[in-house]
């Protein structure tokens, strides 16, 4: 399946249309259902709107780790992904959610991640027109001993508006990794996704890697609440900025005694008409925390490329060394595709600076 948007497929944000190595495969186009398909037993992959129909505790998961707002219109779809107790699940789930046409996608999505199960989702999100505006609301649930590694991969239209809502909740022993990765322009994108580390030893890991253009505005971020014991958090972020506007957020709230948590937002300004805006916040609330953040704003450092250029590589090597070591991408699990499309824009930053 290709979309006729800059020779854009849907590899570039991690789909296999050909499901290989993947446990199953949910595909929305505007408001209708494409594709849904289970591969690997102790998996449920459906609808949200089918969910709701046929399966039980569905509706136990409905606007419970967000707050119902009906002002964000109607969620006529969306996925709902729910795994067994103690399964495995070996590959990852893929959902694609695609604009076809120049409208407002509504999505809500649940993932339920069962006691001491494991399951790795990917999502890709993208738009065939340049104009649109997509609208999500995303609730993910992981139980206690469970483990949720999420990544979303975001490739919009250059009018395209981006609003999700998401909001996780951790059990004891729980571990949520979210991997969030931009790499292409588009009108406005903003998001605050919220974490709950309500359990014993509950911990999250939240990467985003965004890449900003002329005419882009991003407002993006995380927030985690640390309110149980021997909870752990980490926030990072990585900033590369050709232009346009980019609001990187990052909140920790400390609640327990304890606690560890730490922010990392740091940004790479390449070009003069570009804005980054690092926003960084710790909040304690308990005593004997170990909370700490660092941001940093800035270029690529002179002396770091005449360090490199002394142990032989040109000037062009060296920027591309320095730029893939600021992106960090390696510990993303992306696919394949997805790195090509970074090797571009890294060759961008070797012409910017």
């Amino acid at each position: 399946m290709r979309v006729e948007n800059e020779d854009f497929n849907l590899e570039m944000v991690g789909i296999d249309v050909e499901e290989r190595e993947r446990a199953g495969t949910y595909m929305q186009v505007d408001s209708g259902v494409m594709k849904c398909t289970v591969k690997q037993p102790g998996l449920v992959i459906t609808s949200i709107k089918d969910a709701l129909e046929s399966i039980p505790d569905a509706k136990d998961y409905l606007w419970k780790a967000l707050k119902r707002d009906e002002s964000l219109g109607d969620f006529s779809n969306g996925y709902f992904i729910k795994t067994e107790p103690g399964a495995k699940i070996l590959f990852p789930v893929q959902a694609c959610l695609l604009i076809e046409k120049d409208e407002t996608q509504h999505v809500h999505n649940i993932i339920v991640v069962e006691e001491d199960s494991e399951l790795r989702v990917i999502t890709g999100c993208a738009s065939k027109p340049q104009k649109g505006k997509h609208i999500g609301v995303s609730e993910f649930y992981v139980k206690k001993g469970a483990k949720l590694h999420f990544t979303m991969i975001h490739m919009w239209g250059k009018e395209v508006e981006v609003y999700p809502k998401t909001a996780v909740i951790v059990e004891d022993g729980g571990v949520f990794i979210s991997d969030y990765i931009c790499l292409h322009p588009a009108a406005k994108i903003k998001a605050y996704p919220t974490v709950y580390l309500r359990g014993k030893e509950a911990t999250s890991r939240l990467q985003t890697v965004l890449v900003s253009t002329d005419g882009s505005y991003m407002d993006l971020g995380s927030r985690v609440y640390l309110t149980a014991e021997d909870t752990k958090a980490e926030i990072i972020s990585r900033v590369v900025c050709f232009g346009g506007e980019v609001i990187a957020r990052g909140h920790l709230i400390g609640e327990y005694p304890g606690v560890k948590a730490h922010l990392e937002c740091k940004g790479l300004l390449l070009s003069p008409g570009g804005r980054i805006h690092a926003i960084p916040e710790l909040e304690g609330r308990a005593v004997d925390l170990e909370m700490s953040h660092e941001a940093a704003v800035g270029k690529i450092a002179k002396e770091e490329i005449e360090y490199l250029m002394a142990r032989g590589l040109t000037e062009e090597e060296a920027t591309s060394t320095i730029v893939r070591g600021f992106l960090n991408v390696d510990i993303l699990g992306i696919p394949d595709s997805l790195k090509r499309e970074l090797d571009r824009i890294i060759e961008m930053s070797e012409e910017a600076h």
